[in-house]
């Protein structure tokens, strides 16, 4: 282990794992640190992959050749498409995963990857010469030396977790916290903030009566989380919904003063948009119930995860909480629920490449970045592995923008306005989600994925025959002409369409909402299409003038993007910005103008005044 890496990697969650697996195929010798073998890709919380806004996020790490799409297609025990009843720009996969296929699919994968070793040992700091990071001291193996370094802890970073006004130190129940890596951070000056999270009880499926409960079965036609896949072989299983009630809530606010919440023992933000149930039923007073979402955690339940219940309460209580709701009432605990605080650095601190800073070769990722969810973490792990790998191979920076992707607003978001809150994606968050869909991630990604060398040639050549196929469609729809006979407005009538009065193409017709791609086969011999090009082409066309609108906002926003900002430019000494703006382009320091726009609180009229002043600065250069 005292051989010298080209990278080492910290931590063996979500982001390690596909930091791990991009450097590795991009030809870089790794080292994976991590404190137990065994936990390779451990789901910590809920057993699902994907969801609103992060189904997304997990398409785009597939087509630029990332894990866990095909991994989450070799483990899933039910699919389904959220927001179907939407638009699709909020179109989302989600999988139930069976966690322990998972967890070992994972530790196979890594163990049988070339070019990576793994080694069991707590990392206790970063090793740092003339302001470059250049290796890691261990607790067993003393100093092990590198080009580069990529931090993914998760939650290890000095977490402490809480149950009821208990609490210890831990990264994960059972698994001991990284407290020495966090102080040596600290000490080189990394801004480091305290966030807080938590997980459910785990319920012994043989106490529960499911005959109380709504089913809720996956998708009887599944369709693979991978655009190269095919969907899980495994047993699918339904999940099941219930609620909690009066005698919950009263239980629950009869027991705050035992929550580490209410009584200030848990001081961290904590995520706004997954609250434990305690800050439900306080923040929530008028709801008389709240859904809890019974979740299977492997192929053949012992145990179900109640997404909705998750609680830092003492362990009675959780039991009398769970005990109080339909279908639970014999409930019987695997693990109680718990919150957890741990620390993270603050996002503004790295650059978009996902490097410090402040110590150049270092890149942080994951839930250290200050977000929440698998799926977070797998996309910024896979960015920073990318840029650690192009950096040392001396190629240029890989940056994703806002108007090419979920990752881009993702990175974006985080280190042009950072965080307050554990971040977690939506597809609100996106300007242009209905150019950056599900559908379209390996269209839009794939070559890029190719360039890198992550994606195969095999399946990027899957991608370029899914593009010729889908503009040969829409090329034929342009051209195929009906005629406002009697035969077609009959046919009209059926589908409760208005009939037409000049010939029109299928294409044209498409465009009305009543109608949808299958119909088209009436009037015209229809290509045979898989259902996801169909939908696809259906997207296109319905929503063509939307798509043209965003397209022209994306052509503006690439403008600025293109006027790159010198990092030695001094802001303070730019005429009439406010000292407000001032400051803040200082600390940001932004790399375009568009990214100087997306700092809060700077205004048009300041990015007007800097646009001027850089067209005087760059003729007075030629001047000169």
């Amino acid at each position: 282990m005292k051989d010298h890496f080209d990278i080492i990697v910290v931590g063996a969650g979500h982001a390690g794992i596909e930091a791990s697996v991009s450097c590795c195929r991009m030809g870089l010798k790794t080292l994976l640190i991590c404190l137990k073998r065994e936990t390779i890709g451990l789901m910590s919380c809920n057993p699902a992959i994907g969801g609103v806004g992060k189904g997304q996020l997990v398409k785009e790490v597939d087509a630029l050749g990332g894990l866990m799409a095909k991994a989450a297609d070799a483990c899933a025990i039910g699919y389904r498409t959220l927001n179907l009843s939407k638009g699709p720009a909020v179109w989302s996969t989600r999988c139930q995963i069976d966690r322990k296929v998972y967890n070992q699919f994972m530790i196979d994968f890594l163990s049988n990857l070339s070019g990576l070793s793994i080694l069991e040992d707590e990392v206790l700091k970063i090793l740092t010469k003339a302001n470059k990071a250049v290796g890691v001291r261990t607790l067993a193996n003393a100093d092990i030396h590198s080009k580069a370094v990529i931090l993914a802890c998760g939650t290890f970073l000095n977490g402490l977790i809480h149950i009821g006004l208990k609490s210890f130190p831990a990264g994960r129940i059972n698994e001991p916290a990284s407290i020495n890596l966090s102080k040596n951070l600290i000490k080189l000056g990394f801004k480091v903030k305290r966030f807080k999270t938590g997980t459910c009880a785990r319920i012994k499926a043989s106490s529960i009566d499911f005959s109380k409960l709504e089913s809720q079965s996956p998708d009887i036609k599944p369709t693979a989380f991978s655009f190269n896949g095919n969907p899980s072989r495994l047993k699918q299983l339904p999940c099941f919904i219930t609620y909690t009630n009066d005698k919950t809530h009263k239980i629950i606010r009869d027991s705050l003063n035992l929550s580490p919440l209410y009584t200030g023992k848990i001081k961290a933000c904590g995520v706004r948009y997954c609250p434990s149930v305690e800050d439900k039923i306080v923040k929530f007073p008028l709801h008389r119930r709240h859904q809890i979402f019974l979740e299977p955690e492997t192929q053949e339940p012992i145990e179900y995860y109640p997404n909705g219940l998750s609680t830092s309460l003492p362990e009675d209580v959780q039991l009398k909480i769970i005990q109080s709701i339909n279908g639970l009432e014999n409930a019987a605990f695997v693990r109680p629920g718990y919150g957890i605080e741990h620390d993270m650095i603050d996002p503004t601190q790295l650059k978009p490449t996902l490097e410090t800073k402040l110590i150049e070769n270092l890149f942080v990722t994951g839930q250290l970045n200050g977000t929440t969810g698998y799926e977070e973490a797998a996309s910024l792990g896979l960015i920073g592995g990318i840029n650690a790998s192009l950096k040392l191979t001396k190629r240029a920076a890989f940056i994703l923008d806002r108007s090419s992707s979920y990752i881009g607003v993702l990175i974006d978001d985080l280190v042009t306005k950072g965080t307050d809150e554990p971040y977690r994606m939506f597809t609100s968050r996106v300007e242009y989600r209905l150019l950056l869909r599900e559908d379209n991630a390996d269209l839009r990604l794939g070559k890029l994925g190719f360039s890198l060398g992550l994606v195969s040639k095999q399946d990027y050549e899957t991608t370029l025959e899914k593009k010729r196929i889908i503009d040969s469609e829409l090329s034929r729809l342009k051209k195929i002409k009906l005629k406002p006979d009697e035969k077609t407005n009959a046919i009209l009538k059926i589908f409760k369409s208005s009939p037409i009065k000049r010939a029109i193409s299928l294409e044209e017709l498409l465009q009305r909402p009543e109608i949808n791609y299958e119909q088209l086969n009436v009037f015209s011999e229809q290509v045979s299409l898989p259902d996801n090009l169909a939908q696809a082409i259906n997207s296109q066309i319905k929503y063509a003038p939307f798509i043209k609108r965003q397209q022209e906002e994306i052509d503006k926003f690439r403008h600025l993007e293109k006027i790159k900002l010198s990092k030695d430019i001094n802001f303070s000494d730019i005429p009439g910005l406010s000292r407000e703006i001032k400051e803040k382009l200082e600390k940001f320091k932004p790399l375009t103008l568009a990214s100087a726009w997306r700092i809060c609180g700077v205004t048009p009229a300041s990015i007007s005044i800097l646009m001027t002043w850089l067209e005087k600065d760059r003729k007075q250069a030629v001047s000169n």
